[in-house]
């Protein structure tokens, strides 16, 4: 494939091509022939769940379109500026960060540069790390457990209905599951040597997972360390083992912590602004908007509110309940038994080899789940992402287990049988008219392989039942897993399943099921990208891939207006109109509209401040659009000041603000915020920019019945000429 892109890359420059080797070409053809061909015969059970795993993760993949459009457009910025991709820009003028760490979108970013701007070029990375995290996983439970483990546990992982949605998705979580299942796997390795090298990799691989999502990824390191000095001693000593742990420590250190480090040491005027922050630091990003945000809910956040985009009631059982049970929950109640299990059996001797291996995978199981379940702050419910790998190991095990034929372990295939089949009928429960045929047969069969396995004597007939129970208990996840395929999966909240339930985004009232106020299938709404491919309308406007070959998508199409989602621009006296802004500046969604874009360029040119980072998004995508979003995600999360405001005005990044009119003082949904939501995000400098700057020609407008009423988005919005005002906005920010 290399002497092909490079031609194409050539050729796209205009430059003469080399004719490419043909025989380098035909080497690599016969290299890859005779390693598939070993694959099929000594490990055929892995070759069957790549392939599983590809098509489930990779079929009629360019429906969901930009997916995420906030992580879209950031792509978009960093793929044609080194500025913005190092420091994850949103904005094409390098204005606001994203408000996560930049691992996954520089691997999005980099394909972006490869083969040209278009929704395949980035979500074809995150099929592959889904695929990925099958076979790793496979192997995880194979070396401990064996080949018949190692299939059932990759089998389960390819058919969790929420790792088919984020392989199928633009956001980071793909690779945080990636980065977390090869933790684990090089913790598996350095119990099995004792070598450091492995538990160096280990925490490599960890602190590339805090590069994708900060501090989620360390919730394998409590079960990494404990097994390590719970089982490493035995060879060498505890002061030895202590020093290979540091060891592996400082690796996890020093890449979790490069980018982080970077950013606090670059100059604040030589950077974004840090998106989610009230002060621009990344250790608050870290330790508050990404930390204690996510479980004890930020200080001034949207306390109390509820539902399933936030995870429903915290408790014991909150994994199963309607927002979080259908996307990774059906299986845990066999793994928690299957871990009770090994874990009697073992009684975590350090003589009995599957000691090490139950610690890490079943302490970090163990971990996240309580975590997950009584995580009060931010929580979505594709963050149980995360649980399914630690899922889907222990059901191996314990399938793996249960043929071993002692009377404990068929005793614990029993049990955990049982526990599969009450687990999934409390899943099934919350989802009315769904997989009710299962029901019985869950119930039946369930009762049948149970008592079947205690007094099954021979292996085949222990095979068999096990065989029979782990098909009857993948069916549900399986059947959601192939849905997912049948529907788009855009806007906020990636979810898996069917399109017709209420889950994550799906609970009605102002949500849509795609994201707020998305369309209730989970369609891609009005700023889809046209075509099979999902082609950028306007792609080759700005310099996002520019030259690059586009293989995974065909030339530009017209662009979107407008979008008719917002609230249009109202104005008095004598003003010229401008046009309607779709959404405006205080919603979560709506691009600016547009005419607004073309009034700017056409005056000058400049980045035009909004509110909301999703706003500022879907003008990237829609428009091409020179916007910023300056109050973070919804507008509210960044506590930007005024005077620097001023600062980003004197120094050119920011020329044109949009006012947020009569919305700023409680008009619409991203303005007034959820309810018990007192953060202030943009409106304090937005306000100062509509006292000092200088109201340019604005046109009227009414709101339609559309996205912008769904947010609840009343009043006008208006434009602001904010260039040479710099020094007014100072003495407003003093």
């Amino acid at each position: 494939m290399l002497p092909a892109v490079s031609f194409n890359l050539q050729a796209s420059t205009g430059a003469e091509a080399a004719p490419a080797p043909s025989f380098a070409l035909g080497e690599t053809r016969a290299r890859l022939r005779e390693r598939l061909g070993a694959l099929r015969r000594r490990r055929p059970e892995l070759l069957a769940l790549l392939l599983l795993a590809g098509v489930l993760d990779f079929w009629a993949l360019s429906r969901n379109g930009w997916a995420n459009s906030y992580y879209s457009a950031a792509v978009r910025s960093m793929s044609h500026s080194w500025h913005d991709f190092l420091f994850a820009s949103l904005d094409p003028s390098g204005v606001m960060t994203v408000d996560k760490p930049p691992l996954a979108l520089w691997v999005e970013a980099l394909s972006v540069r490869v083969f040209g701007f278009s929704s395949l070029a980035m979500l074809i990375p995150q099929a592959l790390m889904g695929v990925a995290s099958v076979g790793l996983l496979y192997d995880l439970v194979r070396r401990r457990f064996g080949r018949v483990g190692g299939f059932a546990a990759g089998l389960a992982l390819a058919l969790t209905p929420v790792t088919v949605a984020i392989s199928r998705y633009n956001q980071p979580d793909a690779l945080l599951v990636l980065c977390t299942i090869a933790a684990l796997w090089f913790a598996a390795r350095a119990l099995e040597s004792g070598r450091t090298r492995h538990l160096v990799a280990a925490g490599v691989c960890v602190g590339l997972g805090f590069e994708t999502k900060m501090l989620v990824a360390l919730v394998v390191v409590p079960a990494i360390a404990v097994a390590w000095m719970w089982v490493a001693p035995a060879a060498r000593g505890r002061w030895h083992a202590l020093r290979q742990l540091l060891a592996g420590g400082a690796a996890m250190t020093l890449v979790g912590g490069a980018w982080p480090l970077l950013v606090e040491l670059t100059p604040a005027a030589d950077r974004p602004w840090v998106s989610g922050t009230s002060d621009n630091r990344v250790l608050s990003l870290i330790f508050e908007y990404n930390g204690v945000g996510r479980v004890d809910g930020q200080a001034g956040g949207p306390g109390g509110f509820g539902g399933s985009q936030f995870g429903g009631q915290t408790g014991p059982l909150r994994l199963l309940n309607s927002a979080l049970g259908g996307q990774a929950g059906w299986l845990l109640g066999f793994a928690a038994l299957s871990a009770i299990g090994l874990l009697l059996a073992t009684r975590l001797r350090r003589s009995d080899a599957r000691s090490g291996w139950l610690i890490v995978v079943g302490g970090s199981f163990l971990t996240t789940g309580v975590l997950f379940s009584f995580a009060s702050g931010i929580f979505h419910p594709y963050y149980v992402s995360l649980i399914a790998p630690f899922t889907a190991a222990l059901l191996g095990a314990g399938v793996a287990y249960a043929l071993s034929g002692t009377r404990a372990a068929r005793l614990t295939g029993a049990f955990a049988i049982a526990a599969g089949v009450v687990t999934e009928l409390v899943v099934l429960g919350d989802y009315s008219g769904q997989l009710r045929w299962l029901v019985p047969v869950l119930i039946a069969g369930g009762a049948l392989c149970a008592a079947a396995l205690l007094f099954a004597r021979g292996r085949s007939a222990r095979l068999a039942t096990v065989a029979v129970a782990t098909g009857m208990l993948l069916l549900a996840p399986g059947v959601w897993a192939f849905d997912t395929l049948g529907r788009s999966v855009t806007g906020t909240f990636p979810e898996g399943g069917p399109g017709n339930v209420q889950s994550a985004g799906g609970s009605g009232g102002r949500f849509g099921r795609g994201g707020f106020a998305g369309p209730a299938g989970g369609g891609a709404g009005p700023l889809a990208p046209p075509g099979a491919a999902g082609q950028l309308p306007g792609a080759g406007a700005r310099g996002a891939g520019e030259g690059a070959p586009r293989l995974f998508g065909s030339g530009s199409s017209k662009s979107e207006s407008s979008a008719g989602a917002g609230a249009g621009l109202f104005g008095g006296g004598s003003s010229r109109s401008v046009g309607g802004a779709g959404g405006g500046p205080g919603g979560f969604g709506g691009a600016v509209g547009k005419e607004i874009v073309e009034y700017v360029k056409a005056h000058g040119g400049g980045t035009i401040a909004v509110s909301s980072q999703s706003s500022a998004a879907q003008s990237i995508l829609a428009e091409g659009a020179d916007v910023a979003g300056i109050g973070g995600f919804s507008g509210r999360e960044s506590d930007v000041s005024v005077s620097w405001l001023a600062e980003e005005v004197r120094e050119g990044r920011i020329s044109w603000v949009l006012g947020e009119g009569s919305a700023s003082t409680g008009g619409g949904f991203g303005a007034r915020g959820a309810p018990g939501d007192s953060r202030q995000g943009s409106r304090k400098a937005i306000a100062a920019a509509e006292k000092v700057c200088t109201r340019v020609s604005v046109g009227s407008g009414s709101q339609g019945e559309d996205e912008g009423t769904a947010l609840g988005g009343g009043g006008s919005t208006v434009l602001y000429d904010c260039r040479g005002r710099s020094a007014a906005l100072a003495r407003l920010g003093t």
